[in-house]
């Protein structure tokens, strides 16, 4: 039977060399997605805008959210929402079709020569447009109404960069598991609601009462959601000691969930 590398650069090095059929299996993901629908990739726009006022009415209208103390600005806290939901969908979108991965490919198990690896990657691949569309939509509302945005929005990559280590860590390890556990889907939709609620998305980290930030801050999308924040709409530096930890962290988090992936996929063939 073959055996399959564990090691960390193995990561790296099998997106290297199958980056020409990763590039070609997320196109097609992506055109897949809206073919047939008449307004296409459009759509990819309207989805954040929509929730993103739906969102906004709920709590800056219905529940009278502010986010900074004497704020009354609704776009303020649009924007600042916005930037949450975008470091969350990017997670969002792979967490929930992680456990699925496999299973929706089996024809891809059926050929060894097939590297199931990279399914992740082409996951992550179409999150990332997504994310990038997202994120053209804010910086543009940002021109709009505030102005330039500030400099310190060329540390986004910095922080999205281990969220992405973090994102390929659990999508390999729940792509290998949904083969032996089907209900995990189902898991995984509850999970991700309940993260999205304990997220600092819709409120500020000051929100929290003191006696239950440590549950906040043992979120691991918590470090993203703020550093992303601060670095694009309020314009500081990222806190560097936190986000030094966050990437050593993500990065073991991402190997071993390629260790998982690895040292499991032997058996796919055989469930499947």
């Amino acid at each position: 039977m073959r055996n399959f590398s564990i090691s960390p650069l193995e990561m790296f090095a099998s997106l290297w060399r199958n980056r020409s059929l990763v590039v070609a299996l997320t196109k097609r993901e992506i055109v897949g997605r809206y073919r047939g629908s008449f307004l296409g990739l459009f759509w990819s726009f309207f989805n954040p805008l929509f929730m993103l006022a739906v969102y906004t009415f709920v709590f800056s209208v219905i529940f009278q959210a502010r986010w900074g103390a004497g704020s009354e600005s609704k776009t303020e806290f649009a924007l600042v929402l916005f930037i949450g939901l975008i470091v969350f969908n990017l997670f969002a979108e792979c967490f929930n079709r992680s456990p699925g991965l496999i299973l929706s490919n089996v024809n891809y198990v059926k050929k060894v020569i097939f590297p199931l690896e990279i399914l992740p990657f082409v996951a992550l691949g179409s999150a990332i447009f997504h994310t990038l569309i997202s994120l053209f939509v804010w910086i543009l509302a940002y021109a709009v109404f505030f102005g330039m945005p500030h400099a310190t929005v060329f540390y986004f990559p910095l922080i999205v960069i281990p969220l992405v280590f973090f994102v390929l860590g659990v999508s390999w390890a729940l792509s290998a598991l949904g083969v032996y556990l089907r209900d995990l889907s189902q898991v995984v939709g509850i999970l991700s609601t309940v993260l999205m609620f304990l997220s600092p998305i819709f409120y500020p980290v000051t929100a929290i009462p003191e006696s239950y930030r440590i549950f906040l801050y043992a979120n691991p999308l918590m470090p993203a959601i703020e550093q992303a924040r601060a670095v694009m709409f309020f314009g500081t530096s990222p806190d560097w000691l936190l986000l030094g930890g966050y990437w050593m962290v993500t990065i073991c988090v991402a190997w071993i969930g390629f260790v998982w992936f690895q040292k499991t996929r032997k058996g796919f063939a055989d469930v499947l």
